[in-house]
């Protein structure tokens, strides 16, 4: 099955990044390698999916916040491969920063979110490096940010 059936079959839309709010750009290629900004988790409305794991926010929530992050990474992936995803060779790393407290210790749960969501669509070159991180805060107050790397051909 290629990538877009099986979007088509979890029933995912990707849609063109939004424009960076700051200094920065959506993505940058050097060679083969791709490499995406940062993207914060967002709601189905779009509006910044806030909380902090541990305190309002559930793991299973913060997993689902982590998928939804995966989504938009897509495709600013789509975009960066001029509209072709299957120029990705394989997802080379996904660094996940989670706004938790002190003592909350499932961020590779979270992450698994955005990792799962991967495997399912690229199959074994979806399978990646990763680091998960907690951290004391998220641009907007979002449980969740995650930038990505990817081959491309």
């Amino acid at each position: 099955m290629s990538v877009y059936e099986k979007l088509k079959a979890l029933d995912i839309t990707l849609t063109a990044p939004a424009a960076p709010v700051a200094a920065y750009v959506m993505y940058v290629q050097s060679g083969n390698l791709v490499f995406l900004s940062g993207h914060i988790a967002r709601k189905a409305d779009g509006s910044p999916w806030v909380g902090q794991l541990g305190k309002n926010i559930s793991t299973e929530e913060g997993k689902a916040a982590a998928r939804s992050v995966a989504v938009a990474l897509m495709g600013t992936l789509q975009e960066a491969v001029g509209g072709d995803l299957t120029r990705v060779r394989r997802i080379v790393k996904l660094t996940s920063l989670v706004n938790s407290t002190p003592d909350f210790t499932e961020h590779h749960l979270v992450t698994n979110g955005a990792s799962e969501l991967l495997g399912e669509v690229f199959g074994d070159a979806g399978k990646h490096a990763r680091a998960a991180f907690g951290v004391a805060q998220i641009p907007l107050g979002c449980c969740v940010e995650i930038d990505l790397v990817a081959e491309v051909a």
